[in-house]
């Protein structure tokens, strides 16, 4: 196979950006993550790969649920801050405030919107495993001005220079 094809082909895949978060008791996680799909209607599910020796990978295993939080146009500072380690600081998550959602899991106060979901399975292979989860939850903190899918953070507004995957 050649790898530069392979890496410029996988790398055409468009993707949103979002912050995985979860909680048990003083442990937090929140992962910038890119690899999100919805899998089904009924139930409502989703599907997104996590790296396997994340931290937000062994707590969302423990706790078997966790938010998905989209982000908005023009909020790619958030993006990049939950490229590393996040730090918990009383209703902060790496001075982003947050509220508890219905299953614990952190939801960020300036996210556009957010699902809850409870893990339903997860496929492990490769470098990252996807956690398939059942939405349990939703909420939409700003209605979208047109399609819902235009008002998400795409990895292309991060820059020229940042990518993920291939």
């Amino acid at each position: 196979m050649d790898d530069a094809a392979k890496k410029t082909a996988l790398r055409m895949i468009p993707y949103g950006i979002y912050i995985l978060t979860a909680r048990s008791g003083d442990e937090v996680a929140a992962a910038t993550v890119n690899w999100v799909t919805q899998t089904s209607f009924e139930p409502p599910l989703i599907a997104v790969a996590i790296k396997t020796d994340s931290g937000a990978y062994a707590l969302i295993k423990k706790t078997q649920c966790f938010a998905l939080n989209m982000l908005g146009k023009g909020q790619a500072p958030v993006g990049f801050t939950f490229f590393k380690p996040a730090q918990l600081d009383g209703s902060k998550i790496s001075g982003e405030p947050f509220s508890a959602g219905r299953n614990g899991s952190p939801i960020l106060g300036n996210a556009i919107a957010s699902v809850e979901c409870k893990v339903s399975r997860i496929v492990d292979l490769g470098d990252h495993h996807i956690f398939v989860g059942q939405v349990t939850d939703a909420n939409v903190a700003k209605q979208p001005e047109a399609r819902a899918d235009d008002a998400i953070l795409w990895m292309k507004d991060l820059g020229e220079k940042v990518f993920y995957g291939g």
